[in-house]
């Protein structure tokens, strides 16, 4: 009996002994549960992971297919363009902006029309191609170019993007067709103001459109003029270039709407552009006085040269007494005068302190005044059948031409027959009157690599 129980001990001990080996044998909780953790976590970051990878991989293979198909880098006309070819052909912009330019508003050029691009050879002429050519339209930094020439990689780079959020920077037909060697933008405006790029301002570029074709033919991309554009809420503040008669003080430069200025010649009942220039003429140390130390001498002089531009169309005023009469432009200007029987032109009025005074008088009673609109088939003024105006008008409303198309840029060059000094001072005199030809700036002068 004793050996048989402790046989029985034996085996208790021994399935004691294997089910505490079994118990140290399996995984501990904190083990499982940190292996459960792991593979989850690993999961995690694979399925975080694949995305990366596949844009990575994506992005490879575009950058060889890419490199494998690259454009040349002589010229935006580069899909059937040998390596290194040099461009033969280029495109042009016929004519400059009209300035100033505000978010919104339509593009035009110098003369108010449409812009236009032209292709042009290495001499400037005018090149009809007997295919379309399609292009792209594209804002460029102000700054850019450098120098006289540039590479297509220098032109592509300097396109300038939208900022974040924003509307394509310009809105409008900004794909186009060259045909017959023209290619005319229907309408065309920015969407930003140019306040927040490095040189504040921004051209106008034309190129060939990716995947537009000529054989190999190179043609060199077109360019404007660098140009301010300015945000639409200070449109209701522009200045008018040129300004007109009748518009407010203001519009003229360094004269701020409702500003310091502004307010001294308001309170003085100088309200217009024509105001201004009437004293200008009469009296421009009282005009200057008026402006007071505020207004620099360098002020002065930009304010003054732009009242000057202003167009002073064809009206005429009349201001005769007992011995003298005397015939003045809009602005107070002396254009002819009998005093005493003895004809004084208008530079010779100048030097006589008589006229000087006459010409003060005028002014004074200017609303008085009579007034006459001249055209170019009119017969002298009527009154009293006075010998200087027939001469008047025989010497000066005969034969008359004028190109209007270049006034804004404030060039004049004097050919007037009989009286050269209808134009004084720079002032553009009556645009339906006289024989002047203003002469501006073309497309020649822009920049290529030509």
């Amino acid at each position: 009996m004793a050996g048989k129980r402790l046989f029985q001990d034996l085996d208790s001990d021994q399935d004691q002994n294997n089910s505490d080996k079994r118990i140290k044998s399996l995984p501990s909780f904190s083990s499982v549960l940190g292996a459960l953790i792991t593979e989850t976590t690993m999961k995690s970051f694979s399925s975080a992971l694949e995305p990366v990878l596949r844009k990575v991989v994506r992005q490879e293979v575009e950058y060889g297919i890419s490199k494998r198909f690259r454009f040349s880098r002589s010229s935006s006309f580069r899909v059937e363009a040998p390596e290194n070819t040099t461009p033969t052909l280029k495109l042009m912009f016929r004519k400059c902006l009209m300035t100033p330019i505000f978010t919104g508003s339509k593009i035009s050029d110098v003369d108010n029309n449409q812009l236009e691009i032209i292709l042009v050879d290495g001499s400037n002429n005018q090149v009809n191609l007997d295919r379309p050519i399609k292009l792209d339209i594209v804002p460029l930094h102000g700054d850019f170019p450098s120098g006289e020439k540039w590479s297509s990689d220098e032109f592509e780079s300097n396109i300038v993007k939208e900022r974040d959020g924003k509307r394509p920077l310009l809105a409008g037909d900004v794909s186009l067709t060259v045909r017959n060697g023209v290619a005319t933008i229907g309408e065309i405006v920015f969407t930003d103001n140019s306040s927040w790029i490095r040189s504040r301002k921004f051209r106008i570029g034309a190129k060939v459109a990716k995947g537009s074709s000529d054989q190999g033919v190179a043609i060199c991309e077109a360019m404007t003029e660098a140009i301010v554009v300015r945000d639409h809420r200070g449109e209701l503040y522009k200045k008018h270039y040129p300004p007109m008669l009748e518009d407010e003080v203001w519009r003229l430069e360094k004269i701020g709407k409702d500003g310091a200025f502004h307010k001294k010649l308001s309170s003085m009942n100088i309200n217009t552009v024509q105001d201004f220039l009437k004293l200008s003429v009469v009296n421009p140390e009282q005009l200057r006085q008026i402006l007071g130390p505020g207004m620099s001498d360098k002020m002065w002089e930009v304010t003054l040269k732009h009242a000057r531009e202003c167009v002073l169309g064809n009206k005429l005023y009349i201001s005769k007494g007992p011995n003298y009469f005397m015939i003045l432009n809009p602005i107070c200007e002396v254009m002819k005068a009998r005093i005493d029987g003895h004809d004084f032109s208008s530079q010779e009025a100048l030097n006589q302190h008589y006229v000087k005074d006459l010409v003060r008088e005028a002014y004074l009673k200017w609303t008085l005044l009579e007034v006459s609109e001249r055209t170019r088939n009119e017969t002298a003024l009527s009154t009293q059948g006075d010998g200087l105006e027939q001469q008047y008008a025989e010497g000066h409303y005969h034969n008359i031409e004028i190109n209007r198309s270049y006034q804004q840029n404030g060039y004049v060059h004097e050919s007037v027959t009989n009286n050269s000094e209808i134009v004084n001072e720079g002032y553009l005199s009556t645009p339906a009157e006289y024989d002047i030809c203003f002469i501006g700036s073309s497309s020649q002068n822009h920049i290529n690599p030509f």
